[in-house]
């Protein structure tokens, strides 16, 4: 096989850009698919300015994901990091089990206060 091919192999892009959309005031990032070192890579960019911007909300939403590993835990303590940092406000929405289960094992549960819905992140306050 050609480097050309293993390369395009490789950087295969099947799972679909966030979706960003406003809602109620706040800003909706809608993540889908794997998220690992490859989608942490892809994402941040697109992420740092809505997170860095003028909502008082940001909420990720991470109910189409289908894996998460550390590389997501390092996209979410970002997201924090600078929402915060602005005095604005992340909220994130998550009820995969096992995705949950890593917010609980790194301690991160009560900075990230996921949340079952959108509706429970917007009156999350």
């Amino acid at each position: 096989m050609q480097l050309d091919a293993l390369n395009e192999f490789a950087f295969e892009d099947s799972e679909p850009p966030p979706r960003v959309y406003g809602l109620d005031g706040a800003v909706v990032i809608e993540l889908h698919g794997e998220i690992d070192l490859l989608a942490y890579h892809r994402m941040a960019p697109l992420l740092d300015p809505i997170t860095g911007g003028p909502a008082a909300t940001v909420i990720i939403d991470l109910s189409g994901t289908t894996f998460f590993d550390c590389s997501g835990i390092s996209l979410l303590v970002r997201a924090h990091r600078r929402t915060t940092a602005r005095d604005a406000r992340l909220a994130v929405v998550c009820t995969h089990p096992l995705t949950l289960r890593i917010l609980r094992i790194t301690g991160l549960m009560p900075m990230l206060l996921p949340v079952a819905t959108l509706r429970e992140a917007l009156a999350t306050e």
